[in-house]
């Protein structure tokens, strides 16, 4: 359902795909997109707070060549980072089932196949985290037994990756002050730097 504020325009309303630099070092994978965002607009996290906030930190970190994301034509470009999403389809009350998880788990695979330059996965919540150690898992990669918990700035490597937590830029979570931008900052420069890293030593 249209938000009033946008209901003079026309929605995508269908499966997101990723976007950003096909030769990336680095992968932030989100949640879902959000309904009045990249359901809206037709870009991941473009369109929405959670959004700016991402982009913004991309931004003040150089991975991006500006702070905002609005539409799919404003001109942003990402450099070394890719983004995508454990689930393509905006789900009911922002809150994806683990059946809408599953569903989509085969394209994140093939995602990160086909993205052969990255050596960093941000994971933008639990859920996100979660999703991504599925994924590994499917590419028959060794996961830890017991799985790795997530948390803000937990770290692990799992063969080639190095799997880096990150709270999601929600406003429940940037509104209450859990995450705030020096800490989603020092995430994606501590991304950065060890992507520089296993650059140099390949």
């Amino acid at each position: 359902m249209k938000r009033a504020s946008f209901a003079s325009e026309e929605y995508w309303g269908k499966p997101l795909p990723g976007f950003g630099d096909p030769e990336a070092r680095v992968l932030v994978i989100g949640l879902a997109p959000a309904a009045h965002g990249g359901n809206r607009t037709g870009r991941i996290f473009t369109g929405d707070r959670s959004g700016d906030w991402l982009f913004g930190s991309l931004y003040r970190t150089g991975f991006a060549n500006q702070p905002t994301s609005v539409a799919r034509d404003d001109g942003l470009r990402l450099s070394g980072c890719y983004i995508t999403a454990a689930v393509r389809c905006a789900p009911p009350a922002n809150k994806p089932t683990p059946q809408e998880r599953d569903n989509c788990l085969p394209y994140l695979v093939r995602e990160l196949g086909l993205l052969e330059s990255v050596r960093v996965i941000v994971a933008l919540g639990s859920f996100a985290w979660d999703a991504t150690l599925r994924v590994l898992a499917a590419l028959a990669l060794a996961v830890p037994r017991p799985r790795p918990k997530f948390g803000h700035g937990a770290e692990v490597e799992i063969d080639r990756y190095t799997l880096v937590g990150c709270f999601h830029p929600s406003q429940q979570n940037t509104f209450t002050g859990k995450l705030t931008e020096p800490m989603i900052d020092a995430v994606f420069a501590r991304a950065k730097d060890l992507a520089d890293r296993g650059h140099k030593r390949s």
